[in-house]
């Protein structure tokens, strides 16, 4: 990165960006925010101006957009924002991308692939191992160790009626579901908790319910119940692990997700200094992309039968 101010740009214009990548990009005081594209003109123009920066749309505005950054943030849908990562490490941007990084491994481990040729640092943005009390959680259970069995439920009322949020228009969402949409958060806990997935084993009992059994290197087994479509009282997050120190469970409230991603900036930023990885970087978001992949692989399956 430059000596200056490091400069990050933003590729994305919905609702996630809206209310969080671009505020707290805009509100780093250790960055320069160097630009927003959007695949629509009017959608950049307007969130540029609300957070004083530099409006780009088109592929000549993703070139600009990449030589005026040292690095770029993605809010997009995971099969759009993995071939345009690409481009950017390509171009030596480091990454900040969201989850998942993409929804077919050849996407994903296109992106890694590209990171390692290029020598960009990256970060991928699981809410919870940026969110300060439920990193602190996964950081300490990881370190005491002696987990017999873990149980994750990651069920959201998205898609559930009367549901007024505006993540529920999200196609990318509603074609996949659960499952990879908040199956990213449940691995991004259970696998630094257990270790890595060495089996994975997946059923579905409702239009949008998938349960996981997993495997792990450490001997031990999880399970996770994940959808977006819970009736609103049902909704709700929780993991437990069990062992030989009893028992733990993630603290409630991630707090405010604005804090969350200007945590995963100072990440990457300490990656780049350091030379070190992180350890949620887009190696890590390959990973996730295999084990969903085989999940949804078995309930694909499941079906044609």
């Amino acid at each position: 990165m430059t000596t200056s101010k490091p400069r990050i740009g933003l590729l994305g214009t919905g609702p996630w960006a809206e209310h969080t990548h671009a505020p707290a990009l805009a509100a780093h005081p250790g960055i320069e925010f160097s630009g927003i594209w959007g695949r629509r003109p009017e959608a950049a123009a307007a969130l540029a101006a609300a957070h004083g920066t530099t409006a780009h749309s088109g592929e000549a505005g993703l070139d600009v957009l990449f030589a005026e950054s040292d690095a770029v943030a993605f809010a997009l849908p995971p099969d759009i924002q993995a071939p345009l990562a690409v481009r950017a490490a390509a171009a030596g941007c480091h990454l900040i991308m969201d989850k998942p990084v993409a929804t077919t491994v050849a996407g994903a481990r296109a992106v890694a692939d590209a990171a390692a040729e290029a020598g960009v640092a990256s970060v991928v943005f699981c809410t919870l191992r940026f969110a300060a009390q439920t990193a602190e959680w996964v950081e300490k259970q990881a370190a005491r160790g002696g987990w017999y069995t873990a149980h994750a439920y990651w069920l959201g009322g998205l898609f559930a009626p009367g549901s007024e949020s505006p993540y529920a228009d999200s196609p990318w969402r509603r074609e996949k579901g659960g499952l990879w949409d908040v199956g990213p958060h449940a691995l991004s806990a259970l696998i630094p908790l257990l270790g890595d997935v060495t089996e994975v084993r997946a059923t579905r009992t409702g239009p949008d319910l998938t349960h996981l059994v997993l495997r792990h290197v450490s001997g031990a087994a999880s399970t996770a119940a994940l959808s977006l479509s819970a009736p609103h009282a049902a909704a709700g997050t929780g993991l437990e692990v069990r062992g030989e120190h009893g028992t733990a469970e993630l603290p409630e409230g991630w707090g405010d997700p604005v804090d969350s991603f200007g945590r995963a900036v100072d990440a990457l930023l300490e990656a780049v200094r350091t030379g070190q990885p992180h350890a949620c970087d887009v190696r890590f978001g390959l990973r996730l992309t295999e084990i969903l992949a085989a999940a949804e692989e078995q309930v694909a399956a499941q079906g044609a039968e």
